[in-house]
């Protein structure tokens, strides 16, 4: 009778075992898979280069730095194939390269504007000259 017992017991566990991983694999077999998303490492490596050649090293360095570092996780993350992780810091490193360009092209006009500036001043210098004499 103890025999019986324990035969029972042992295939209890086993059935137990058996159910719960074909739960696991069910589970896991139907968990969505997150397609690799190249367009928008594309895309962000794009922006990267925009806010690169727009001067963003000069008049934004933080923000040009703060998108290569994060272009450089999602290429990490998209080589251990974590599709999710790497989505997500592209798309953050598009808006900080997006940003510093912004802020480049923010920084060229104010040195555009100066530049006029210290000409009208200039001008104006040479205009009162010329009149006082």
């Amino acid at each position: 009778m103890r025999k019986i017992n324990w035969l029972k017991s042992y295939q209890l566990r086993t059935t137990g075992v058996a159910v719960a991983t074909a739960i696991f694999l069910t589970a896991c077999a139907s968990t969505p898979q997150i397609p690799a998303p190249t367009e928008q490492m594309a895309v962000s490596r794009a922006a990267i280069n925009t806010a690169s050649s727009a001067g963003g090293s000069e008049f934004a360095p933080v923000q040009l730095k703060s998108a290569i570092e994060k272009m450089d996780g999602a290429e990490h993350a998209m080589g251990a194939k974590n599709y999710g992780l790497a989505r997500q810091l592209a798309e953050e490193a598009q808006v900080d390269a997006q940003l510093a360009s912004a802020a480049a092209q923010a920084g060229k006009a104010q040195q555009a504007a100066n530049a006029l500036h210290e000409g009208d001043h200039v001008l104006r210098k040479e205009m009162d000259r010329k009149t006082n004499q």
